[in-house]
Order: C-alpha cells, then structure tokens, then sequence
C-alpha cells in the first residue's frame, strides 16, 4: 500500500475527515470564546486596579485581583480545566466547561497585560484629560485604554496563539478538539503517522493565519495613528 492510499484509508474510506471537521469546529468555537472571555476579564481586572492603586479604600478589590491572577497562573491550564469540569461544572457540557476555563485562565494573562499597556501610557494624559473637565472613566475609555491596547497589541497576539495552542487538552473533558480527533482516527485505523502530521500542520495553518490577520490589523493601527498625526 503507497502513501495515498494509506491516506485515502486514513481519512477518507473511514471518514476520519469528518472527526477533524467536527475537531476543528471545537476547537475554533472553544478560542474564540475564551478568547472574548478573558479579553473582558482581563480588561476589568486591569482596569480595577489602576483605580485601586493609591487608594486605601479599595485595597480590597487590589487584593482580590492579585489572589485571581496569583491562583490562575500559578495552577496549571490543564488542571484547571479538569477542576471545573469534575468539581465546578460537573453537568455542563465539555465544551462549555472548556471555553470558561481557558477564558478565565486567559484573562489572568491578559490582565497583566492591559495592566502593563495602561501603565505604559503616560500620566499627563490622564490628567490633562481630567483638567478638560472628563470624569476619570471617560478619560480612560477614550484615551488611555485605546493607547494601552495599540502598546500591547504584539502581546494579546502572542496570548491568542498560545490560548489556540492551550485547546489542545480539552479532550480530557471530552471534547472532539482536533488533537482527540486525531488520536481517536490513530486508534481506528492504527494508522500512527498521519493523523499526528496532519494535526501539526493544521495548528500550523491556523498560527499562520492568525499571526497574519495581526499583522494586517497593526498596520492599519499605525497607518490610522500617522494621518491623525498629520
């Protein structure tokens, strides 16, 4: 038996592609969503902070997202994930349990990152803007959090691959990811070179792709950034 043939039994004459299919559908759906999940998580967590640093009054809420990012980074993705699906989500679907896992493990990374961006903005923006009369929420979402989002753009794209790459475990809470797909097709058809060839190419694809989307989105920010300079 050649190599195409091999392949064709493989993926074709087992319907194997329809596993992947179903694989890829999971594992983009789990991304995204935890994408947004920790996006909006971080950005909260980042942003009470920057209000909670100085002020002896909200030290609580400084407090309590330092325990948030402390215990979210210090355990690792896979066993959070095990965590929510057999102790705090035990009847919800894998799916589920995998898209608010890795959204709140990501928004523990993102934090920190928006916290950085923020920080790197220069004061006197602030203060100028509350000098023109903005509250210091107004201030913030329209002119520094916008500034700290451009600052760190390179960084969120570095988390978003690593989260892609992170989805690769939800098969544990059974979830048809790509990587169980490919491991359930090794296993039917005791084909064990394929499917793993296969599967790396794919992640590869879709780092590509993302990275290329990123890079087109940071051009059209810098090219936004000089007309509003001219």
């Amino acid at each position: 038996m050649n190599w195409f043939e091999k392949l064709y039994e493989t993926f074709i004459e087992s319907e194997g592609y329809l596993m992947l299919l179903e694989g890829l559908g999971n594992t983009l759906l789990i991304t995204l969503g935890a994408l947004a999940i920790g996006v909006v998580l971080g950005a909260l967590v980042a942003i009470a902070k920057y209000y909670a640093e100085g002020n002896p009054k909200l030290n609580f809420i400084n407090w309590i997202c330092d325990i948030y990012t402390t215990v979210i980074r210090g355990i690792p993705v896979t066993v959070l994930l095990l965590i929510f699906f057999y102790v705090i989500l035990v009847s919800a679907e894998g799916v589920t349990v995998a898209i608010i896992a890795f959204g709140i493990n990501s928004g523990a990374y993102m934090a920190e990152l928006i916290r950085s961006g923020i920080n790197a903005v220069d004061k006197g923006q602030m203060e100028a803007a509350r000098s023109l009369g903005m509250s210091k929420w107004q201030a913030m979402r329209t002119i520094v959090f916008p500034q700290a989002i451009k600052n760190i753009l390179p960084a969120i794209g570095n988390e978003c691959i690593a989260l892609l790459k992170e989805t690769s475990v939800a098969g544990y809470v059974a979830v048809i990811d790509l990587t169980r797909a490919a491991n359930l097709i090794r296993n039917n058809t005791f084909d064990a070179v394929n499917p793993l060839i296969l599967l790396a190419l794919t992640y590869l694809v879709m780092v590509i792709i993302m990275t290329k989307l990123l890079s087109i989105l940071e051009n059209k920010l810098r090219k936004s950034e000089r007309k509003a300079a001219k």
